[in-house]
C-alpha cells in the first residue's frame, strides 16, 4: 500500500468503514469507487450541479468538492441510505410517482437536497422547495415534475406515522 495514503473511518447509511485512500482523493470517488455505492453521481466535478449531494454530518454537501480526510469520523447519508431495507422511503416513491426521475443523473443530488429540507420544513412552500432545490441541475425536465414530487413527498409524509418519518429521515 502507497505509504501516502491513510486510513479515514466514518460512517455511511448507518455502517462503519474504513477506507485506506490518499486523503485529498475525492468523497465521490470514495463512496463510488471504493464502497461501491454508485447511487451518487458526477455531473460536473466542480460543485456546481449538485449530482454528487450527499449528507455529512446532517449537512448537504457536494461531495466532489470533499476530500475524502474531511470525513474522518463523519456520518454520511448517500441516496442508497435513503431506503431501508429494500423499501423505497415516501421521497422515494413521490419521484417515481409524480415525474421526478427522468434520466437520472440529477436524481440522486435532487433526493437528498429534498431529504434534506423535509427533514428541517417538514411543511415547505412552493417557494420553500425551489430554493432548497436551487443548488441542483437537471438538463431534462423543467424542474416541475420534481417539485411536484417534494410536494406530494411532504404530504405523505404529513399523513404517515410519525414511525415512518422517522425511518426514512436517518
Amino acid at each position: 500500500m502507497n505509504t501516502d495514503w491513510q486510513a479515514i473511518r466514518f460512517t455511511v447509511n448507518g455502517v462503519s468503514c474504513t477506507v485506506h485512500a490518499p486523503p485529498m482523493k475525492r468523497l465521490l470517488d470514495v463512496l463510488r469507487e471504493d464502497l461501491h455505492l454508485t447511487g451518487t453521481k458526477e455531473g460536473c466535478g466542480e460543485g456546481e450541479c449538485g449530482s454528487c449531494s450527499v449528507r455529512m454530518n446532517g449537512d448537504l454537501v457536494n461531495s466532489c468538492l470533499v476530500p475524502v480526510l474531511q470525513a474522518e469520523g463523519a456520518e454520511i447519508q448517500t441516496v442508497e441510505g435513503l431506503s431501508l431495507d429494500g423499501e423505497l422511503s415516501v421521497l422515494q416513491e413521490a419521484f417515481l410517482q409524480h415525474g421526478g426521475a427522468q434520466c437520472g443523473i440529477c436524481t440522486p443530488g435532487m433526493l437528498m437536497a429534498a431529504a434534506q429540507l423535509l427533514t428541517r420544513t417538514p411543511h415547505p412552500t412552493t417557494a420553500e422547495i425551489r430554493e432548497a432545490l436551487a443548488g441542483n441541475l437537471c438538463r431534462c425536465t423543467g424542474f416541475m415534475g420534481i417539485f411536484a414530487s417534494v410536494a406530494a413527498a411532504a404530504e405523505a409524509q404529513a399523513a404517515a406515522p410519525a414511525a415512518e418519518t422517522a425511518r426514512h429521515a436517518r
